[in-house]
Parts: structure tokens; C-alpha cells; sequence
């Protein structure tokens, strides 16, 4: 019977998980499950030579292994920079756990945690306009349970600002579907806002609820597949894809975008700001720690920087009162004048 005894590294793993990150740190289901995909990524590219995982040791850890790494991540794997940053978030955290508990390995944490976020260029905020979305919602057959789900599924999104693991995890015991109509979200962190609903999205959701024999005092799924498992947030994204897709046949601007699941909750955000709501309000809306993150859909909608443009006055044409300065015919001058 083989009794080979815990490496170092399996230990430390061990009392990262099972106890550093929910007893002391006290991290949601959800930051514990994204820390441990990345750290099951990073012994499996360790362990590609042929050894076994379980075999290794922090002797076959070092900086160039876990640069070569991240290097992987972006070259075959295909990850953006921000998803190269989330798994070396999540190395940091383990290694700042493995240099209070593992004095002996203080040297190659310290080494680990100096290596530095890859900075990442900013990409341009995909959203839908009202008439695309609305586009998305026409193409919907409402004779079909799947179509009458899909429907209250992305009106809902688009009404609260959900993000896509907020929707999976709506419970119907969080709903208020009788005045004031509003709905309990749990969000990052475990954090928990209120959200004003419409009455259709209301509306919708109890349709949708009844036809399934959801009790709404309980805490079970309202959205399901079609087993009647809770949707995830990778299911979310194939009904989406799907309906987009749906309606680019009659939407044109539809055609070759990148959109997404929280591309629902940038266009609440865009949608919201176009009504007159302030950023504070909205923040709320959407569960933004900082108005600061909110901040940024002031700047990505198109319609209000033109309304903006023509709002603001333009600088005087004075090419009729001079003539260019290039035109000078003493450049010497010109030059003295700037």
C-alpha cells in the first residue's frame, strides 16, 4: 500500500484552503473556487514534464517556472492580460500565506510576490444600444419555455445591472414581486443591494416562476436549465450568444460583436445615465464599492459626447483675420513667438 507522506507544497495547499482563506480571510465560495482553478493550472503546467502533482514540492516552484507560467497563459491558452493578472493575484495571496506559515520557504515567496501585474491596455466598453437590446428581445419566441425564460432572463439582467454570477445565484425568497417590486441581490463579497424592478420584469418573473412551480418564500433557483439545474454563468453566455445571433439577421450593428453577459450590465449602466439618474444613484444600482468605477460610462456613450460637442461652443475661426503663421514670410519670427 503506498503511504507516501504529504509533500510541503501539499500541506501548505491544505491550510491555504481549508483554512486561511474561509476561516481566516473569511473569502466567499466564489473568490476560494477562482484562487484554486488557478492554482490547479499552475501544477499542472509544473507537472507537464511527466510527474504527478501530487509529487510536487516547493523545490519545483521558482520565479522562472510561474513566469513561464503566466507566459503560457497568454501564448496558448489565449488569456487577456487581466486574466494573467487574476491568477497571479491569486499566486500572490498563496505565497504571502506560505511566508507566514513556512518560514523555510520566506526567500521563494518573497521572490514570487516581486514579480508584478502585467500592465494592459484599456478596451473599449461593449454595450448594447436600447434598440439592439430591444432587437434581442423581439427575436425571442414566447410560445416556447426556453424562449419565455431567455426573455425574463435578459430583462432582468438588463433591468438591475446583474452581473452573471448574481443571476445564477438568484434565489426566488429574493424577490419582492408585490409593491415596492424589487429584488435582493447578492453580490461580490458577499454584499447585499436592494434593486427597484419594473413591473414587466416583475411581471415576467412570476409567470416564470408559476410555470415551473417555484414557491417564491423559498430559496430555490428561478433561473434553471433544462434539467432544472441552477444556470451558470458559462450557460448564461451560450443563451446570450445564441440570441444575438438571432437577431443580427434583422439588426445589422449586431453583426462581429463582442458581447457579453456584463455587456447587459454596461448597457443598465449606459441606459440609466441617458435617463437623467445621477452616478452616485447608479453606483448603488450596479453595487460599486467606488463611484469612481461608475464614473467611466460617463465617457463611453457616443450620442452624449455628440449632444456634448454641440452644447459647447467652438474656438473663433480667425483664419480670415491673419494669415497662417507658417505663411510668415519672416520665420525667424514665427519661431521667437511660440
Amino acid at each position: 500500500m503506498n503511504t507516501q507522506r504529504p509533500t510541503d507544497l501539499a500541506i501548505a495547499l491544505r491550510g491555504f484552503f481549508h483554512n486561511h482563506l474561509p476561516q481566516v480571510m473569511g473569502a466567499s465560495a466564489h473568490t476560494i473556487w477562482s484562487y484554486r482553478d488557478s492554482l490547479k493550472l499552475l501544477l499542472t503546467f509544473v507537472a507537464r514534464d511527466g510527474r504527478k502533482p501530487e509529487s510536487l514540492s516547493f523545490d519545483d516552484l521558482s520565479v522562472h517556472r510561474v513566469i513561464d507560467f503566466l507566459s503560457y497563459l497568454e501564448t496558448e491558452r489565449g488569456n487577456a492580460v487581466s486574466t494573467r493578472n487574476n491568477r497571479l493575484a491569486a499566486i500572490h495571496s498563496f505565497f504571502r500565506y506560505v511566508a507566514s506559515v513556512a518560514p523555510d520557504h520566506l526567500e521563494l515567496a518573497q521572490r514570487i510576490l516581486a514579480i508584478p501585474l502585467k500592465r494592459a491596455g484599456t478596451r473599449v466598453v461593449e454595450y448594447f444600444q436600447f434598440d439592439e437590446f430591444q432587437a434581442v428581445l423581439n427575436r425571442i419566441d414566447l410560445t416556447t419555455e426556453c424562449g419565455r425564460r431567455d426573455h425574463a432572463l435578459l430583462v432582468f439582467m438588463f433591468n438591475t445591472g446583474a452581473r452573471a454570477q448574481e443571476v445564477c445565484d438568484l434565489r426566488g425568497s429574493d424577490l419582492s414581486l408585490a409593491a415596492p417590486l424589487s429584488v435582493r441581490i447578492v453580490g461580490k463579497g458577499r454584499k447585499q443591494r436592494i434593486c427597484p424592478i419594473w413591473s414587466v420584469t416583475a411581471r415576467q418573473l412570476g409567470e416564470l416562476m408559476e410555470e415551473k412551480g417555484i414557491d417564491p418564500r423559498e430559496p430555490v433557483p428561478v433561473f434553471t436549465n433544462r434539467r432544472g439545474n441552477p444556470l451558470t454563468r458559462f450557460g448564461i453566455r451560450y443563451i446570450l450568444d445564441k440570441r444575438v445571433s438571432d437577431a443580427a439577421a434583422s439588426c445589422r450593428t449586431l453583426e462581429g460583436r463582442r458581447l457579453h453577459p456584463h455587456s447587459i450590465r454596461h448597457s443598465t449602466a449606459v441606459h440609466l445615465l441617458k435617463s437623467g439618474v445621477d452616478l452616485a444613484s447608479i453606483a448603488a444600482w450596479l453595487g460599486h464599492a467606488s463611484v469612481n468605477t461608475t464614473g467611466k460610462y460617463a465617457a463611453i456613450d457616443l450620442d452624449m459626447k455628440r449632444e456634448a460637442i454641440a452644447r459647447a461652443a467652438p474656438p473663433s475661426d480667425r483664419t480670415e483675420e491673419s494669415p497662417r503663421p507658417w505663411h510668415s514670410p519672416d520665420i525667424l519670427a514665427w519661431l521667437e513667438a511660440l
